[in-house]
């Protein structure tokens, strides 16, 4: 999407059209396709039409058909707004040059541009009009005529004042720039040349971006932080880079402690300043909306606008922008940034939406550990993650020996805590979990250690499936039916389950007669248990839609997710992700029968055999069977017959 021609097609001919943020006076010209969705730096534009330059309306036509000649330069600048232009050719006796013979480019200041510059500048070059004044506006003029098209990013062209270079920036979204100057009305012809009106006056540059430094002492702090850093030869060399400069105010915001630690760290030191760096020049008339943008320290900044104000990471600190430099350009900044790769796990966690658990690692006098060298990763829940009283000895289960990266964990590994025990890595297709919490944001790399945000707080196994079973009141009838089906053996195995458990409520759901039935066959009470329960690990982070899941039964159950909450064949789990050393639990209050039966007790079925005769039979069925299900004595074995007669 681009901004910047007039456009003769997708509206009325000849027609120009404008957008302005309301409240500011940014303009920008425009065809009607691209009109940013009327909004630019997160503001809304109001659009407005005008004839473009050389064009006029004729009385009942459509557009501005009727061309008007070309004229020269100096005429043009009064038709394209740049009369304030035109006023000072005059004074500094530039007319007749402009209105001669040759071809020129001539970025001629807006009348804005000109009310914009400060007083005592403007008052130094009116004061001195044949020397000072001519001499700017000959800055502003190439010997060539330049089209918008022609002034590729990056490049430079002689200007005509003692061949000093203006440096051009052309950016991706059509911003064009002249020494950061937004052309704001680009290609103007004219007889003898081509007039780009821009937003400011520019002036030469000859200063590199240290030399700035050295001489501001507003950045005193920053110009001895880029000496220890090694980084002043950098800022010496040709380039085409964007420093963010914090002040000296930037420096003294940061806790003492902080800042003296990363000064006397050159690996965190440097770090912190290349993430000041962009990688490319931009001035901040390029910026129309938020862009993540690559620092040489390795990770993105978001640089934004809002209104007429530039922003960084969301926030209005930039204090002054666009201080050009022959190799890149400084905008001065009021706070410092401060990367992840230069924190301690402390300042990572405080600087992220795990307020709870920062609190809960430092009561449980963790401190030490998180503010110090060690080679640590710690798994830090979300706020909302904390729900009840959690044991503030369950943190040091939060924070691993070693450091890790989310990428190079696997299925089945096992991580070892501050604490003493070994946590389980769980691998899915749209997940990866450590125990019964998943990972809920990028890593969080810092100076020394790695934070994982998690979405829930770990809860270590304490026992085997029996034993979790055993433990909860709520289990009582299901550890009954587990011992009556003979299946205690098999849940003490150090296999890996699921178990999809029913509660006492969901067995006090069946009619008090199917209740009976099934808990005196053990044959048919295994197999019910067993369609609750597969060799797999499956944690409810696991779950995604349509998510199916193999029994010991022989059936596959349907798994879902709606709201949160895990659904087994269309019932809710009521507590899901109860760890046990040789599985998991998810509690569930209704016995899960398959989807696509219904539930039979007492149906009269006709069975047709082989040799023609017919039978009435009555059975009694405590499963979920379909008719179809019942078709032969196979079928009929699942169930109890009650009555049967030939007929």
């Amino acid at each position: 999407m681009h901004f910047p021609k007039y456009f003769t097609s997708g509206c009325e001919p000849n027609v120009c059209a404008m957008q302005q943020i309301k409240g500011t006076s940014k303009k920008y010209f425009t065809n009607c396709k691209q009109w940013y969705h009327r909004k630019i730096c997160g503001k809304p534009t109001v659009i407005t039409y005008e004839c473009c330059p050389g064009y006029e309306k004729i009385p009942g036509e459509k557009g501005c058909p009727a061309a008007l000649p070309l004229v020269n330069i100096y005429s043009t600048l009064g038709m394209v707004g740049a009369s304030t232009t035109q006023m000072y050719s005059d004074r500094a006796q530039l007319r007749e040059e402009i209105e001669g013979p040759g071809s020129f480019t001539f970025f001629a200041p807006s009348n804005k541009a000109w009310e914009s510059l400060p007083t005592e500048i403007l008052d130094a070059l009116v004061s001195n009009v044949n020397i000072e004044l001519l001499n700017a506006l000959h800055y502003h003029m190439v010997s060539r005529r330049l089209t918008s098209e022609e002034l590729k990013h990056g490049s430079t062209f002689s200007s005509m004042y003692q061949d000093a270079p203006v440096h051009i920036h052309h950016y991706s979204n059509g911003i064009v720039t002249v020494n950061c100057a937004r052309l704001v009305k680009p290609d103007q012809h004219a007889t003898n040349g081509i007039v780009h009106v821009v937003d400011r006056v520019i002036t030469a540059i000859s200063n590199n971006m240290q030399s700035i430094i050295d001489i501001d002492d507003d950045l005193e702090t920053l110009r001895t932080a880029f000496a220890a850093a090694g980084l002043t030869t950098m800022l010496e060399n040709e380039g085409h880079y964007t420093v963010f400069a914090p002040t000296n105010d930037a420096f003294e915001k940061i806790p003492r402690e902080t800042l003296n630690r990363i000064l006397g760290d050159p690996i965190a030191l440097k770090d912190l300043l290349n993430y000041h760096i962009l990688k490319n020049m931009h001035c901040a008339e390029s910026i129309v909306s938020g862009t993540p943008m690559e620092t040489l320290q390795g990770t993105m900044l978001e640089v934004g606008c809002d209104g007429e104000h530039m922003t960084l990471n969301g926030k209005a600190i930039i204090t002054k922008t666009d201080q050009l430099a022959t190799n890149g350009v400084i905008h001065y900044i009021g706070e410092l940034l401060i990367p992840d790769s230069a924190k301690t796990l402390l300042e990572l966690a405080e600087s992220s939406s795990v307020s709870t658990a920062t609190r809960m690692f430092v009561e449980a006098g963790l401190t030490p550990h998180l503010t110090g060298s060690e080679a640590l990763t710690m798994l830090a829940p979300l706020n909302d993650a904390f729900k009840g009283n959690v044991m503030r000895k369950l943190m040091s289960n939060h924070v691993l020996k070693e450091q890790l990266s989310s990428k190079a964990l696997y299925h089945g590994q096992e991580l070892e805590t501050l604490g003493g025990l070994k946590l389980r890595v769980f691998v899915y297709r749209k997940n990866l979990c450590i125990e019964n919490a998943c990972i809920a944001a990028h890593d969080k790399v810092g100076r020394y250690a790695t934070m994982f945000t998690v979405d829930k707080v770990i809860t270590p196994p304490m026992g085997n499936i029996m034993d979790v079973l055993k433990a909860d009141d709520r289990f009582i009838t299901l550890v009954n039916a587990i011992q009556t089906a003979g299946m205690t053996e098999l849940l003490n195995q150090q296999k890996v389950f699921t178990f999809f458990a029913p509660t006492n409520d969901a067995f006090n759901e069946l009619p008090q007669d199917e209740r009976n039935r099934l808990m005196r066959d053990p044959q048919h009470l295994s197999g019910v248990l067993k369609y609750h329960l597969g060799e797999s690990m499956l944690v409810s982070g696991g779950v995604s839609s349509h998510t199916r899941f193999q029994t010991l039964q022989g059936e596959k159950l349907e798994l879902g997710l709606r709201n949160y909450t895990v659904y087994v064949n269309k019932i809710p789990v009521a507590d899901a992700d109860l760890m046990a050393t040789n599985g998991i639990i998810h509690a569930v209050n209704s016995i899960i029968r398959p989807l696509r039966e219904y539930r039979v007790y007492n149906i009269e079925l006709w069975i047709r055999y082989s040799k023609g005769g017919q039978r009435a039979e009555r059975w009694t069925c405590s499963s979920s069977q379909s008719h179809s299900r019942f078709q032969g004595e196979k079928g009929l074995s699942l169930c109890q017959k009650t009555f049967s007669q030939i007929i």
